[in-house]
């Protein structure tokens, strides 16, 4: 099935602006308070960790990006290096992960404008009011008015919001260095690290760490829409993980910094503000900035909830393309150039993701995890487009791709691992019934759902073999990393998960062979630089 009808408008700044966008959203309000619960000053490293992690991955993206810009590219990469079986898995891990994020960030803004109007957060349950709900539904509905008007409307949003968003994170972080930090905090209560070595890795999974980086892909998702995007993508991507590992880094020092040493006494776990750097501010005798960082609590995660509902839209369209949904989901608006029935459904996906978690941190582990998932497939695609495509044209071709391939899939897979067994089988489960609901679906209805042929089976079987095995490794695994039986202790159970990544990652690798879709996509971006679109 053939896409078009996206409109290109998109320029290096709108891609820039939508990975940053992605980046800064709920995260910096509320990733420095529960990192720090966790791991105490330790939690620094936590977010360096994280940034370098998902740099890995990134830069690997970076290569894929540029040689085939695909909106919805998630779905599309697997789908181009190990068919329908292996993009439908991926395909339906994005969708969990992407589908939830506008509804974590309208609960967000929620959070943070209960101080402003009473009755949307219940601070003793941790939990959106009745009526906070249905206020973060219908900033929901603006999100997708936004959307539904065109790509060029949302980037001109998307670039202005993002701009006035970033700065009050660089606000911040100057203010606080001047305003009598507490740096006896970074080696008292406990030392720099009260909770061990484990908690750092347990803080980058759990805390909103790896789910405030994971915005950086936006570019990808969009790809299809630029105006160069064999330049542009590859570049957006690197510049948006750079900016964000520096300012969250920042963030974590003087948000750890300026805790008052008196709320210390009952030690890290036990810090507890409903919007805390609003709170910290107003601790410091920084009334003015507190007020305006209240302000910029709605901002920030309403800035990243559109642009996740724009990438949700892309993986339905994407999905739809590949034929694993309704193929009126690939419809585009010929008026607007947007996937209007994709965006329609990411909408409604977005209120029934926002019913059941109704609050902030209960979806974060959740669409970290899945989100990551999603990413293993990254450098294995790249490595077996290496083989399959050598040719291709690659305007940025990542050195070193032998090496840092394999560590990306174990920094994906150690990524998930540290989500924990509470977290981790629903995912697992989650995925397990999608692909048999899609080999049920497709097998019943082969004309509107494509069915996996004998070559997509034997590519996929990879796949569906290593969502078990990491599902046993969280049964078995460290309970100090958040596993279930303790049977395999810490450091032992990362090493295993080392082995069984470096295991599927060549079998993966070995599985993948030369789709008919590749061929046709390499096509079409060759036909697409003749035409003029590509400078």
């Amino acid at each position: 099935m053939k896409h078009t009808g996206l409109k290109r408008d998109l320029s290096l700044l709108d891609l820039t602006m939508a990975s940053v966008g992605g980046i800064i959203g709920s995260g910096w309000l509320f990733g420095s308070l529960y990192s720090a619960n966790v791991a105490g000053p330790a939690s620094i490293i936590s977010w360096i960790i994280g940034g370098i992690a998902v740099l890995f991955i990134g830069l690997v993206f970076s290569e894929l990006g540029g040689m085939l810009p695909e909106s919805g590219s998630i779905a599309r990469y697997p789908h181009y290096s190990h068919g329908h079986l292996t993009s439908f898995i991926m395909g339906w891990a994005a969708w969990i992960a992407y589908a939830s994020v506008p509804a974590v960030e309208a609960e967000g803004v929620m959070q943070y404008a209960s101080h402003w109007i009473h009755g949307l957060y219940n601070l003793q349950t941790h939990l959106l009011t009745g009526v906070g709900l249905f206020v973060a539904a219908i900033l929901m509905f603006v999100f997708f008015l936004v959307n539904y008007y065109g790509v060029r409307i949302f980037a001109r949003v998307n670039t202005t919001v993002t701009i006035l968003k970033f700065v009050m994170p660089i606000l911040t972080i100057i203010v606080f260095l001047f305003a009598g930090l507490h740096w006896s905090n970074l080696s008292h209560f406990g030392g720099f690290s009260p909770n061990g070595t484990s908690s750092i890795l347990v803080a980058v999974a759990t805390s909103g760490i790896i789910f405030s980086y994971l915005g950086f892909r936006q570019a990808l998702d969009l790809s299809g829409e630029a105006k160069n995007p064999q330049r542009d993508v590859p570049l957006a991507l690197v510049i948006s993980i750079v900016i964000g590992i520096i300012l969250y880094v920042l963030l974590e020092l003087v948000f750890v910094a300026g805790i008052s040493p008196e709320a210390l006494k009952q030690g890290w776990s036990n810090v507890n503000f409903s919007a805390p750097f609003a709170e910290l501010a107003t601790s410091l005798n920084l009334g003015w900035l507190a007020v305006l960082l209240y302000a910029d609590a709605i901002l920030s995660p309403a800035g990243t909830g559109n642009v996740y509902i724009a990438s949700t839209s892309r993986v339905l369209y994407a999905l739809a393309i590949n034929g694993h949904f309704p193929k009126a989901l690939a419809k585009v608006n010929p008026k607007t150039g947007v996937p209007a029935v994709s965006l329609v459904v990411a909408f409604v996906l977005g209120l029934i993701f926002l019913l059941p978690f109704p609050s902030w941190q209960s979806l974060v582990g959740l669409v970290s995890s899945a989100t990551v998932f999603t990413y293993i497939i990254g450098p294995v695609s790249a490595a077996v487009l290496r083989k399959t495509v050598p040719d291709a044209k690659r305007p940025f071709t990542l050195k070193g791709l032998g090496i840092i391939s394999p560590i990306a899939f174990i920094i994906g897979s150690y990524i998930v691992y540290w989500t924990g067994w509470a977290t981790d089988w629903k995912l697992y489960i989650a995925l397990l019934v999608g692909i048999v609901l899609y080999l049920i679906v497709s097998g019943i209805a082969p004309n509107s759902i494509r069915r996996p042929d004998a070559q997509s089976y034997k590519s996929g079987i990879w796949l569906v073999v290593y969502l078990i095995a990491m599902l046993v490794m969280s049964y078995v695994g460290s309970s100090t990393l958040g596993e279930l039986k303790n049977y395999i202790h810490y450091p032992w159970d990362l090493v295993a998960v080392l082995v069984i990544s470096l295991i599927f990652y060549y079998w993966g690798v070995a599985s993948g062979y030369r789709t008919k879709d590749v061929d046709e996509a390499l096509e079409a971006v060759i036909e697409t630089r003749e035409s003029g679109f590509n400078a």
